[in-house]
């Protein structure tokens, strides 16, 4: 078992990682040349790492990124501030998904699980998940003015619509938190099938480090992963 983590040196990200090393799984990390990391994961002989640009890789190297890797996780996100907002690449996790899963394809000898951090803002219609008009109304707008939110939700319906729960090499849970807080103890946690509260008018709560035990948890104990495979499972703090 070797995992791959995609935005590794981020607020979740980096929790992830310390979650798989906890649990002895050899971790390849992607982070920015610029990227400070802690100590326990920069020093750690199980983390192999990797500087650059996700969006930036060629094919030859996007290929070595992910070879021997039988998990992929996700918590790419777009930065806090104006660019990170509303700059280029605009579709920062879809296309890293995507070409993730182009990869996976070609590893035809072993299946891949790949972990995406989405959000409570997706709304999966193949669970008849509805929305009231308030809501409906809000997810327009943030779909046509906040271009994270329209990524968010096209790298969730890649895996659903696209891949699917045929394909061959790929198997995928999507990870929806809803508002995300920094708690520095794990503490009880709750995952649901849907939304139990409106994550626009009633949001809930979900630390950062419970996502990255639930996530770590996923990709390393067979009977939760089957429990969620094909999902998007919502988690919130208790």
């Amino acid at each position: 078992m070797k995992a791959l983590v995609l935005g590794a040196s981020g607020a979740t990200g980096t929790l992830v990682v310390k979650q798989l090393l906890k649990r002895k799984t050899p971790t390849r990390i992607l982070v920015r040349k610029t990227a400070v990391l802690p100590k326990e994961i920069s020093e750690d002989p199980l983390v192999e790492t990797v500087t650059g640009n996700i969006n930036e890789l060629d094919q030859a190297e996007m290929d070595q990124l992910v070879q021997n890797c039988n998990i992929i996780i996700s918590c790419l996100g777009h930065n806090i501030s104006f660019k990170g907002m509303f700059g280029q690449p605009r579709y920062l996790v879809l296309d890293a998904i995507r070409s993730v899963c182009e990869r996976a394809r070609k590893n035809t000898d072993k299946r891949v699980k790949i972990i995406l951090m989405s959000t409570t803002g997706y709304t999966n219609a193949l669970l008849r998940e509805k929305n009231s008009i308030g809501e409906r109304v809000v997810n327009v707008l943030l779909m046509l003015l906040l271009p994270p939110h329209r990524d968010n939700i096209k790298a969730a319906n890649y895996l659903i619509n696209e891949i699917g729960t045929q394909d061959e090499n790929i198997e995928w849970v999507a990870v929806r938190p809803d508002t995300l807080v920094d708690d520095d103890l794990e503490s009880s946690y709750e995952v649901f099938e849907s939304p139990v509260r409106s994550p626009i008018f009633n949001a809930g709560k979900t630390s950062r480090i419970n996502v990255s035990h639930f996530m770590a948890e996923l990709a390393t104990d067979n009977n939760l992963w089957e429990k969620w495979l094909f999902k998007t499972p919502v988690v919130y703090n208790k």
